[in-house]
């Protein structure tokens, strides 16, 4: 087990505009240099061996999630078992010191840190934004399991049915639910009681997603009829004719939101969608139709209703979809063509051309539809289409889109101007053009897959979602999301900060923010999709540091977020270098703020909810032939 060494204090929060250091560098925490840890060039096999074993036993006992839960504690206490089953051996290991500590870190709530000892813990009055370091590797999942019949503490110290801040968020959420005739159909993007609502007052298909989750995981009462409305009737609207400034949208295009209005005329309410046609830039959405698809499956996966995806308009419009991003074009890439604006950042971000997070949630999608399409005659040549790109599309991002600190030192000794198949630039990227932050940034131990991939061009920066998506799809490789999880750890301030999460690193500064963004006001530097930190992602890290067998990671963000998050009104984002002020333009009571702390407090609470969001590794897709240091293919 590798651990840190050094315990983080979190400066407190402060108001006064006139200290807003967001170029400042802050004081570096103490503890062993990069240089001083080793390089593994492989997972380790006995954590990848538990891992596999608790999951197969996860799956075994609940392939679907109990639609009645009046018994959810008797569940949840042979849930808890069976993982104790599960990690026998591993426990075995340890002596019986170690047993006894694990057992009451497990009951009393620890917050992972592996000093419980210490004076300077969670639980000292002098020492309150003190965060312990968190343990990387070996971690077991033991430890999250809480039984839900006892009154066991959670690591925020609350008594579990008298937590006021998720009190607090279920109240919130429930009044974001938009109905349509008289049943719910999805939430508003935020619960903000100004007048100047802008484009807030809707349902997001890419907001909802953390919503429908946090309903599905529910307890002890689930809502799966929210979730099961939004589906069919964002289904319906995909049927509507979809024209942008008279231009005509492919057929599959899901909209990027819809409201609910009064027809004073017709006496009854109406929906009225947006495909983009009301999107700054008049972008439509690429990401909405792939997380449509993505939610289907995990709303059947909780609830076992299998029926829903067997409707044959439910398979059409998985059809739909796949056919409008599986089409054939001049594009020699297995990748995804893609416009700024297209996706969670919806502003221009140099994001255009081929971008991991659209990549990772395409990949995420075609596994997700090839579960459900039924095989018949007019769906087993698109099923074959599906597998055929699965394998081209995983080959192609392991390999030219993964970067870690021997693949760094790999472009920087690049030849240009090589020509046919022999050639091992095979992008023909410059290593002139490599920013000077990555080789500073990029620690001895970790790995990512960057931003973009295109002739003559890589995007070094870190996008948290594409990275994430990547882990729970099983995109990444098991030795790539050991990598993902050891970067965050080594870069916690600059990933994590004070208020989790980047969604990038680093901010666009200066001459390169004027050309890339077009001097967007909004998209100032370490501010909103530039570099801001954004608490929904918190459940996206929380689903794959507990699939990457890490949930300490996400113990530790979580309580990050509940120092702060509630008090300061649930904001959409949070300004700053260490996510330490709120957004200057972030709406209050943001919807997916709430539920996505909600899902990551759900999941950690109990880790089998992650069968619903995750996928298990395809045994059919070859694995690169490369360590996770080597990953680029070299034919010399």
């Amino acid at each position: 087990m590798v651990s840190s060494e050094c315990s983080e204090q979190v400066p407190s929060s402060s108001s006064d505009e006139l200290q807003f250091p967001m170029d400042d560098d802050q004081a570096n925490n103490t503890g062993k240099s990069a240089a001083e840890k080793s390089v593994s060039s492989e997972a380790p096999a006995q954590l990848n061996d538990t891992t596999d074993e608790i999951w197969r036993t996860i799956n075994n006992k609940r392939d679907c999630f109990p639609t009645n839960r009046d018994d959810y504690s008797v569940d949840g206490l042979e849930r808890a078992t069976a993982l104790k089953c599960a990690i026998g051996d591993e426990e075995k290991a340890h002596d019986s010191s170690t047993q006894s500590q694990c057992a009451t870190e497990s009951l009393e709530g620890t917050d992972g840190g592996g000093h419980d000892g210490e004076k300077s813990g969670r639980g000292s009055v002098e020492n309150k934004m003190i965060l312990k370091p968190s343990p990387s590797v070996g971690t077991s999942l033991l430890h999250l399991i809480v039984p839900e019949a006892s009154g066991a503490k959670l690591s925020n110290g609350s008594e579990r049915g008298s937590s006021s801040m998720m009190d607090d968020a279920w109240s919130l959420l429930r009044k974001s639910y938009v109905h349509f005739q008289k049943v719910p159909v999805g939430t508003l993007a935020a619960v903000n009681a100004s007048e100047d609502d802008l484009n807030y007052n809707q349902v997001f298909v890419r907001d909802f997603v953390p919503t429908a989750l946090a309903c599905l995981m529910k307890v002890p009462d689930p809502e799966p009829e929210i979730v099961k409305n939004f589906l069919l009737k964002t289904l319906h609207l995909q049927g509507w004719k979809k024209t942008i400034d008279s231009f005509t949208l492919g057929e599959g295009v899901m909209p990027a939101s819809f409201k609910v209005m009064y027809d004073s005329f017709q006496g009854k309410d109406v929906l009225k969608a947006d495909f983009g046609g009301s999107a700054i830039g008049r972008v439509a959405p690429v990401d909405s139709g792939f997380w449509w698809i993505i939610l289907l499956r995990s709303y059947i996966k909780c609830t076992g209703d299998y029926t829903l995806s067997e409707r044959p308009e439910v398979q059409k419009g998985m059809k739909l979809i796949l056919d409008l991003c599986l089409s054939d074009g001049f594009d020699t890439f297995p990748t995804l063509l893609c416009a700024d604006g297209c996706s969670m950042i919806d502003r221009r971000m140099g994001i255009y051309g081929y971008p991991i997070e659209i990549q990772a949630l395409f990949f995420f999608a075609l596994r997700c539809a090839q579960q459900m399409l039924k095989e018949d005659t007019d769906l087993n040549k698109l099923i074959e289409r599906i597998e055929r790109r699965i394998t081209a599309l995983s080959y192609h991002i392991r390999n030219y889109y993964w970067l870690d600190f021997t693949q760094l030192n790999n472009i920087y000794r690049y030849k240009t101007e090589e020509y046919s198949h022999t050639a091992v630039n095979k992008f023909n990227v410059n290593p002139e053009s490599i920013p000077d932050w990555v080789f500073d940034f990029m620690p001895l131990r970790g790995g990512y897959f960057i931003g973009n991939v295109s002739p003559a061009r890589m995007d070094f920066r870190w996008f948290l979602v594409g990275n994430c998506i990547a882990i729970l799809s099983s995109l990444a490789t098991e030795a790539q999301t050991t990598a993902i999880m050891d970067l965050v750890e080594e870069r916690w301030e600059d990933l994590i900060g004070e208020m989790p999460l980047k969604i990038a690193y680093p901010a666009l500064e200066g001459y390169e923010w004027n050309i890339v963004t077009g001097c967007d006001p909004k998209n100032t530097r370490w501010s909103y999709h530039n570099g801001g930190s954004w608490p929904v992602l918190l459940w996206l890290l929380t689903a794959a540091c507990i699939k990457a067998g890490r949930p300490q990671i996400a113990k530790r963000a979580i309580e990050l977020v509940e120092q702060r998050l509630s008090k300061d009104g649930w904001p959409e984002y949070y300004d700053g270098k260490k996510g330490r002020y709120v957004g200057k333009q972030a709406r209050k009571n943001q919807t997916w703020s709430i539920s996505g702390y909600l899902v990551a407090k759900l999941m950690i609470e109990n880790p089998s909810n992650l069968a619903m969001i995750s996928l298990e590794e395809d045994k059919k897709i070859a694995k690169p032939r490369l360590t996770r240091s080597a990953s680029w293919p070299c034919s010399r």
